[in-house]
């Protein structure tokens, strides 16, 4: 008998399993290998012609005078000082983007299953944490995934333009991709959330669209009313993407405490309306 409670899986180990069976489900079904194509084209549009183009026209001096006497000289300064421009570029887009595109990829994680029934079959094997949490897992490998594919993609980019930015462009790809991956958790997070809530993942992305409105217009009038509470903008997720756009480097990291804490209230929230749901 104490044999058989040694040789049990415990929760972690059913945490990574399911994240895995998430990452695997993703890209293994005709529908996420469509997907992936889709996001694969999408980018590949976005890097040839608005990435590319951008970044030869920052390199010009004549267009950091334009920036500097249009928005003043420390508004974008950061942003001109990337030793690869291409990489500057494709900061500024993927801040906005990556965390768009994790609302609409990550929307299903628990809806359809609690809708077909699977959710509750599943339950009976795993714990409840285990199963929001490994769900959640898997959602941060995909987006993983889905960035380190355009970091590869940019690096390549850089490498037809000069092949002597190659360590540069491996060093800068690998500090954007922990921020990047840092900055769309608490966005996944909602998405868990938000779809034990919904009855489909269309709904779950309909909710998170009003959320984000509802949310951003209560914060904008409190901070009319009362402009000493500005910190209350640091409750919706991606508050500090527009800061982080004129970073570069490790300094980025400094706004990486933000959505961490947001990404662990949410959790939390999650966690406890999973154990108190109706599978």
């Amino acid at each position: 008998m104490n044999s058989l409670a040694v040789s049990s899986p415990s929760g972690i180990t059913h945490i990574w399993q399911l994240a895995k069976f998430e990452l695997s489900k993703r890209f293994s079904s005709r529908s996420g290998i469509i997907a992936l194509i889709a996001f694969i084209l999408v980018w590949s549009v976005i890097l040839i012609y608005p990435i590319k183009e951008a970044s030869n026209i920052i390199m010009e001096p004549s267009f950091k005078e334009f920036i500097a006497a249009v928005f003043g000289p420390t508004t974008l300064d950061q942003l001109f000082n990337w030793q690869v421009s291409e990489f500057a570029m494709f900061w500024v887009a993927a801040l906005y983007l990556f965390p768009m595109f994790s609302i609409f990829i990550s929307a299903d994680q628990f809806s359809s299953d609690k809708q077909r029934g699977t959710l509750r079959f599943v339950s009976l094997r795993v714990s409840r944490n285990s199963l929001f949490f490994g769900r959640f897992l898997g959602q941060i490998f995909i987006q993983g995934f889905l960035i380190l594919i355009t970091l590869i993609a940019t690096t390549l980019l850089v490498m037809s333009r000069d092949t002597g930015l190659l360590m540069p462009a491996i060093n800068t790809a690998l500090i954007i991709f922990a921020n990047l991956l840092i900055v769309v958790l608490p966005y996944i997070a909602t998405m868990a959330l938000l779809s034990l809530i919904a009855n489909s993942a269309r709904q779950a992305s309909i909710f998170a669209i009003i959320l984000w409105v509802i949310v951003s217009i209560i914060i904008t009038l409190v901070n009319v009313k009362f402009p000493g509470f500005e910190m209350l903008s640091y409750l919706l997720p991606g508050s500090q993407l527009s800061n982080m756009v004129n970073t570069q480097g490790l300094a980025a990291f400094t706004y990486a405490p933000i959505p961490l804490i947001q990404t662990a209230v949410i959790l939390i929230i999650g966690r406890i309306v999973m154990q108190r749901s109706a599978l």
